[in-house]
Parts: C-alpha cells; structure tokens; sequence
C-alpha cells in the first residue's frame, strides 16, 4: 500500500519541529547551557587573574545565566526559541574574541563549535541556515584582523584552518543527516502497526490525548470513532489469515480515502481501529462515518478470484460531550459500538441507546 503510507508519513512529518525530538533537544540544551556557564566561569578566573576585570564580569555575569537558562530549557514552552536565544549570543561572542584587541591567533578554534551546536540543536536544514553564514562571518573577520597572509608559511596555516573548519561542517552536514533519517525510520517503526501502516495503538491513544489538550485550548469539537469489522473471525477461518490480512488493509485503504487531512487513524488492535475526526460536530460527523461504512460495505475483497463480503460497525463519541477525558470518551464510542452489534452490525451508532 505505498499511497496509503505515503500519506501517513506525510502527516507525521508535519509534526516534526526540528532535527531532535523535543525531549532529547531540551536535555542537551541543558546539558550545553551548563558546560558553557562551566567553561565561561573557568575563563573568568583567568581574566581575573591577568587582571581584565571587565571582561571578567561580563563572562561571570553570563555564565549565571547559563546555569539559570539550564533549569528554564526543561520548562520553556518554545524550546527552539530557547535555541536561538543561546546561539546567537555566543556566536556574536565567538567573533568578537576573534576581533577585540590582545586576541590570541588561535581563538578562532571556537569557530568548530558553530556547526556543531547548530546541527545538534537546530537539526540538518536550520542548523545550515544559522551556521554557514556565522562561518562566513568567522572567516571575514580573521582575515580582516589579521589580513592575507604573504608567505607560504601563512598560507598554509591559514589552509590548514579553513580546509578543519569545512570538513567539520561537511562531516556534520552528512552525519545529521543520517541519523535524523535513522531516527524518523526507527520512530516510524515505533508508531506504525506493521501490518495495516496506520497508527498502532499507543501511537493513537498519545494523539487522543493531544487532541483533547489542543482542543481544551481551542473549544473546537472533534468526534471519536471506534470501529470493528465484523465477523472477522469467519474471515480468517473461511479463507485463512492471510486473506484475514489482506481484507484489514483493504479496510484501511478504503478509509484513508475518504479521511481528511485533519482525521487521524489507528490500529487498536486485532480488527478494531479508532479514528479522530478533528474539528467537526457529532452532526457532520454522522454522515462522513456513513460513507466510510458505506465504503466498506460495497467494495468486497477480491482475493485470488473469490470475492470476500466485509462490513464494520462504528461508535462515535464526541469531546466534549461525550466526556472531556480519553478514557471516559472511549468507553462511550465503545459502548456505542456494541449496541451496533448487538442491533445486528454494519450501521453506526452515535447515542446510547435506551
């Protein structure tokens, strides 16, 4: 099913915000804010002792707000700004102690960390964004303090400098690269059911959930759909489990043609799949799941010249309504779904019944 995965991964990759997950960005901010303030200290007491007071007060003064930054990464909202706030600042830093008078030739080593920080923090194509031009700049403001070197000594120097620093930036570039596509790959085995590629169920059940919060914010309905094929049992028992298989990827097929780009789909497990129609009413909703199930019920499963007869029958429940937490809103869809069955399957249902 490429088409249907396609979409999928598409989805998800609307969620992506950076190169990190959210959690491991945090903590290495944090981790990098508290080595920096470490390293910014240390510095300090060596200004203090060749006697730059001034200078000593402003790298005490920063590291403290280091070591303050670190204890804020883990409750910012905004983490990535919290990036930037941390990385422009020291970039800055790292070209004026390139340029301020009494430089020592080889504080332009501090230019290595550019990259490095950039595509950590930012991940691959905001990490080049911010580091090639500070790059730039770290070059132009060498060869500005110090001019073009004359004799081939310097050239080489100078070569030896610039050919580190490019092929730390091309190193980092590419190894960004392989293990943010490494990462995705792994979490999309983490988040998809192998069989079916929708969502499996601790993938879905952590949507619900952000969907409950997001709508909490915004007051936005949006309708909860379980759903069960019916009689499976006597699918896989009448023409073996790899047609079983099959008629629950075609289900799946069926279904992610008609969803938006809004509606969110998940395994349960076994035959049961949960779907989240975001942004819509129970009212609007009732005839979206008609078609679904109309869907289903009119497109029979062709397998090896026989044609298998499917049918699924749907309970929906609606935030808030229905209930304002995840588990009180599955228990009503569930409900639901079983008057569907008990009434004789194939048919959705989105009240209880008397």
């Amino acid at each position: 099913m490429p088409g249907f995965r396609e979409r999928i991964r598409g989805r998800r990759s609307l969620t992506k915000s950076s190169g990190l997950a959210d959690a491991d960005q945090r903590s290495l901010l944090r981790l990098i804010c508290i080595i920096s303030g470490c390293t910014l200290a240390f510095f300090a007491l060596l200004q203090t002792i060749e006697g730059r007071y001034l200078l000593a007060a402003v790298e005490v003064t920063a590291s403290i707000l280091l070591f303050y930054a670190s204890g804020l990464a883990q409750r910012a909202r905004n983490v990535t700004l919290w990036v930037y706030v941390y990385l422009i600042p020291l970039f800055c830093f790292l070209v004026y102690i390139i340029v301020m008078p009494g430089a020592s030739p080889v504080a332009f080593v501090w230019v290595y960390l550019v990259p490095i920080l950039s595509y950590l923090l930012l991940g691959r194509a905001a990490g080049f964004m911010l580091a090639t031009p500070v790059v730039v700049l770290v070059a132009l403001a060498y060869l500005t303090r110090y001019g073009i070197p004359e004799a081939a000594a310097g050239w080489i120097d100078l070569g030896n400098a610039a050919l580190s620093g490019l092929l730390v930036l091309v190193f980092v570039h590419l190894y960004e690269g392989r293990r943010a596509a490494a990462q995705h790959a792994l979490q999309a085995m983490a988040d998809t059911d192998a069989l079916t590629g929708v969502a499996n169920r601790g993938r879905f059940q952590a949507y619900l959930e952000r969907s409950i919060q997001e709508s909490s914010r915004t007051h936005a309905p949006f309708v909860l759909v379980i759903l069960d094929v019916d009689l499976f049992k006597k699918v896989n028992d009448r023409w073996g489990h790899d047609v079983g298989d099959a008629a629950l990827q075609h289900i799946c097929n069926c279904l992610t043609e008609r969803l938006r780009a809004t509606d969110f789909m998940g395994r349960m497990g076994g035959e049961e799949f949960g779907i989240v129609l975001g942004n819509i009413d129970m009212e609007a909703a009732i005839p979206l799941v008609e078609d679904l199930r109309g869907r289903i019920a009119d497109s029979e499963l062709k397998h090896e010249g026989q044609r298998v007869p499917l049918s699924a029958t749907f309970g929906l429940a609606q935030w808030p309504t229905d209930g304002e937490n995840a588990s009180v809103l599955y228990r009503n869809a569930d409900r639901r779904l079983y008057y569907g069955k008990a009434a004789g399957r194939n048919q959705l249902v989105s009240r209880d019944v008397a």
